[in-house]
C-alpha cells in the first residue's frame, strides 16, 4: 500500500470489516476492496468472488494489522472497501 492509498484510507469514506465490505460491494458503493493476505480464506474468498462479479478492483497485498492501522482502528481488519 503506497502513501497515496494510506492518505485515502485516513480521510476517505470506507467500510471496515468483511460484513460491511460485502454490503458496500452489493450496493455498488465500493470503488476498491482491500483483502488481508493473512485473513481466513473462508471469510475473504466469497468476498473476492463477489468483487470479481461486480467488477470491483481488489488488492490483497496487505496484512490484517496493516489494514486496521491504515483505517485508524486498534484491531485488525480482514477487509476494507473504499467508497464512492
Amino acid at each position: 500500500m503506497n502513501s497515496e492509498e494510506l492518505e485515502v484510507f485516513k480521510s476517505g469514506k470506507k467500510a471496515i470489516g468483511a460484513k460491511q465490505t460485502v454490503r458496500a460491494v452489493e450496493k455498488g458503493l465500493a470503488t476498491k476492496v482491500y483483502l488481508a493476505a493473512d485473513a481466513d480464506r473462508r471469510v475473504v474468498a466469497p468476498l473476492a468472488l463477489l468483487c470479481n462479479q461486480k467488477e470491483v478492483q481488489v488488492d490483497d497485498q496487505s496484512t490484517m494489522t496493516e489494514l486496521g492501522k491504515a483505517c485508524g482502528i486498534e484491531v485488525a481488519a480482514a477487509a476494507v472497501a473504499l467508497l464512492k
